[in-house]
């Protein structure tokens, strides 16, 4: 009967996602932090102390999960333009993971949330998972979207990938990008992801990607909440990459997605949605 009950309010919340993806564009507002304004959009009844807290990927901005707004009724959702990022003030300053994740607990004692789901695509997930350290009482469950839970390389081969971007950003930039991009398939959201990730300044996009590769937050301390990963199967993870998760999460549940690319929540928003309400419902989070 439990397991019916369980199913039962999944399908009801699912059944209201394709109407309210369509609604209104979300408001923005703003939190301070070190000196600057971080912007958010905070979607949902505002009286609700927990939230699904959406992170964007490098060189990426909020309006990317904008299918995601508002596909979960009865939840507050905050999506948050990282410092450096989309409509936030892009101060000179050291972006490290550390640095993004205190932005969230800004924002979230600005919208006066107390815990939340967590959800960071890409380089969000170092950032979601920084925050987990800083702020563990906060943190009811992690989602990783094709992102890294263990470094891509050693640092002496991620400085040596890094080193074209600091050498002359203006062109080996848009390769980085072109390469994250190459396999989606709509020509269209293709070309305004591109040209949204190459409006973030340079100087943002390189300490970020300095931030990625400090070996201080690669350790093996492991995440004690339930944690969802949604991976591209065809992207460039190895063959182990779900054991190597689980033996830093014990509590995983791993998808491993085909025919998408790096961008799988904006090429199959439904189907992401759903897989986070589940996420979500299943153990009873939010």
């Amino acid at each position: 009967m439990r397991k019916i009950k369980f199913l039962l309010f999944v399908c009801l919340a699912v059944a209201g996602i394709s109407a309210s993806i369509s609604g209104q564009p979300a408001k923005s507002h703003w939190a301070k932090y070190n000196g600057g304004r971080v912007r958010y959009y905070d979607i949902g009844n505002a009286k609700n102390k927990k939230a699904l807290i959406l992170i964007h990927g490098w060189s990426c901005n909020a309006d990317f999960w904008k299918d995601s707004y508002s596909a979960f009724p009865g939840y507050r959702v905050i999506a948050i333009d990282l410092p450096g990022h989309g409509q936030s003030d892009k101060p000179k300053t050291t972006y490290s993971m550390e640095y993004f994740a205190k932005s969230i607990d800004a924002v979230m004692k600005t919208a006066k949330v107390k815990q939340g789901v967590l959800v960071g695509h890409s380089m969000g997930t170092p950032v979601i998972r920084q925050f987990y350290r800083l702020f563990p009482s906060e943190v009811l469950g992690l989602v990783t979207v094709d992102g890294p839970l263990k470094p891509y390389g050693s640092k002496a081969q991620m400085e040596q990938f890094l080193a074209p971007l600091r050498t002359n950003y203006a062109e080996s930039g848009p390769k980085m990008v072109d390469g994250l991009l190459g396999p989606m398939k709509d020509e269209t959201l293709k070309k305004s992801v591109r040209e949204a990730m190459l409006a973030t300044p340079n100087h943002v996009a390189i300490s970020a990607m300095d931030g990625m590769i400090d070996d201080a937050i690669w350790v093996n301390d492991q995440i004690k909440v339930p944690v969802l990963a949604i991976m591209n199967a065809e992207g460039r993870w190895p063959a182990d990459t779900g054991d190597v998760y689980r033996a830093i999460a014990p509590s995983l549940e791993f998808q491993s997605w085909t025919g998408v690319s790096h961008f799988l929540f904006m090429e199959k928003p439904k189907e992401f949605n759903e897989a986070i309400l589940s996420f979500v419902v299943k153990n009873k989070l939010l």
